[in-house]
């Protein structure tokens, strides 16, 4: 195959659609958010995406079927605005990979007509998140105001180290074709899959974007997340374990 292949599956007539970029990271934030929006919009896959910079497999659904990796468009209509939202399993695999695959991203995105785009992530603190803040970046200086009118916190030289991936190209490279684009940031540990700062992130969004969505099933998520925090916990508390007790279980 070449290096970079796109099925077209459907083109729906779409307006004025806004990007939406949820690929895995830190957290899994940004991925959670999408499939959510997928989830509660039953969003039309539009558009597949191959590329060798992916890893080399395949993903098997439950009746044994086996589909190449891909990234995948989605079109998605809500109250308030038409999304094109991209998501999948998997980022590129070499710094080169990222742009020649934003690059696309980016195409597909003009195609259908978009010219503002919202990359969604995570920021890790290192420690448990008892109170989410979603933090910003823009490509446009003008965007601040807007977007902390909706909640979204913009601190100097944060997050450290910039934002790397597809959601920091996002940025970059769509500021630079004339995209009005911000990354949002939910604050997260970074030691888990985070439902609730997903959540904080979507709320902004829909917010911004002047939707309205559920959130019922990122809650239980994030009950259950909660049970297994929990459990770490107790077992950080729990008593000591003699070393003549220490067996290998195997």
């Amino acid at each position: 195959m070449d290096d970079i292949e796109i099925d077209e599956v459907a083109t729906p007539e779409l307006d004025d659609p806004v990007l939406i970029e949820g690929l895995p990271g830190v957290g899994h934030v940004g991925k959670l958010a999408a499939e959510h929006l997928l989830e509660e919009f039953d969003g039309e896959l539009v558009r597949r995406v191959y590329t060798t910079e992916f890893p080399p497999q395949v993903n098997v659904d439950g009746d044994g079927v086996a589909e190449l990796t891909c990234a995948e468009f989605h079109a998605v209509e809500t109250d308030g605005a038409d999304l094109l939202v991209l998501t999948g399993d998997h980022q590129a695999g070499s710094n080169k990979g990222h742009y020649t695959l934003t690059t696309t991203f980016l195409d597909v995105a003009e195609e259908f007509g978009a010219t503002r785009a919202y990359a969604l992530g995570g920021v890790p603190t290192g420690e448990l998140v008892e109170e989410y803040t979603v933090l910003g970046a823009v490509s446009n200086g003008d965007l601040v105001d807007e977007l902390k009118d909706v909640g979204v916190e913009f601190r100097p030289d944060e997050p450290a180290g910039g934002i790397v991936g597809v959601s920091g190209l996002v940025l970059g490279l769509g500021g630079r074709r004339g995209f009005d684009a911000a990354c949002l940031m939910g604050e997260t540990s970074g030691y888990l899959v985070d439902p609730k700062s997903a959540q904080a992130v979507l709320e902004v969004l829909a917010d911004r974007l002047e939707f309205a969505v559920d959130y019922e099933s990122l809650e239980d998520r994030a009950e259950e997340m909660e049970e297994v925090v929990g459990k770490i916990q107790e077992m950080q508390d729990g008593p000591a374990v003699p070393d003549d007790d220490l067996r290998y279980i195997g």
